[in-house]
């Protein structure tokens, strides 16, 4: 398994697309931090704050992380190498994890230049330092675990096509639905005391809540079972190529 899990990011590393979806990302949550003017430019906004970054970063993920995940299981369909895949001494588990732990490493790397973003508005806080760790660090943690469960989604995206088109179109629209899609059902309040379970069930109520700096069991919890379920909704789709 980790043999194959080193693979998966070697080959990220050794084509444009891993350094492109890091560069992007920077590059688009950079511009909107400190050039472009609006409610988003932390200079115009004059105060200390993350809060665009954390934002942002959801919305840009929606897109790239599927790019990313576009290929993991859709492109060993198209060239017929899956088949050669499994006959590896690793269960279907194990292959689909190092995949997903792949994409995951990615999405990490992608985080940790932004660690500047914080070191920036720490020293831009007046006094310097006037920033709030704790909830800029829970907010990493939520993003990560919002991270992680858009991978889980795109991994499954593309373990049910073979054309890397199709799963980015199906993954980016999977990732929306669960991000703002529940919270745009209850905002029509046609299902009374439900409204608030259907609220809990997107990712944006829980990620939200984790921003605030506060790690809630509860919120955990759901990712885990987020990211569980379309590991083994993959598992699935792929156990479907027997039938």
């Amino acid at each position: 398994m980790i043999a194959l899990l080193k693979k998966e990011i070697r080959s990220f590393l050794s084509s444009l697309i891993g350094y492109v979806v890091i560069a992007v990302f920077l590059m688009l949550v950079g511009l909107f931090m400190w050039v472009f003017p609006g409610d988003f430019n932390v200079l115009d906004s004059g105060f200390a704050s993350l809060g665009p970054l954390f934002t942002l970063a959801p919305w840009v993920f929606m897109f790239l992380i599927p790019a990313v995940t576009m290929r993991l299981f859709s492109e060993e369909k198209r060239t017929g190498t899956i088949e050669l895949l499994f006959t590896r001494p690793l269960t279907d588990f194990q292959i689909i994890l190092s995949k997903y732990f792949a994409g995951l490493v990615l999405v990490l790397f992608a985080l940790i230049p932004t660690l500047v973003f914080v070191f920036t508005v720490y020293m831009l806080g007046n006094p310097v330092g006037n920033l709030d760790t704790g909830g800029t660090w829970g907010s990493y943690i939520g993003l990560f675990f919002l991270g992680a469960g858009y991978v889980s989604i795109g991994v499954f995206a593309s373990s049910i096509s073979t054309n890397q088109i199709v799963a980015f179109l199906v993954s980016a629209l999977l990732c929306f639905f669960m991000y703002q899609g529940f919270e745009a059902i209850t905002s029509f309040e046609l299902m009374g005391e439900f409204d608030q379970f259907f609220l809990s069930l997107g990712i944006a109520e829980h990620y939200k809540s984790m921003s605030r700096g506060l790690i809630d069991t509860r919120d955990v919890v759901y990712f885990v079972v987020l990211i569980t379920f379309f590991t083994v909704m993959t598992k699935l789709a792929l156990a479907s190529r027997k039938w």
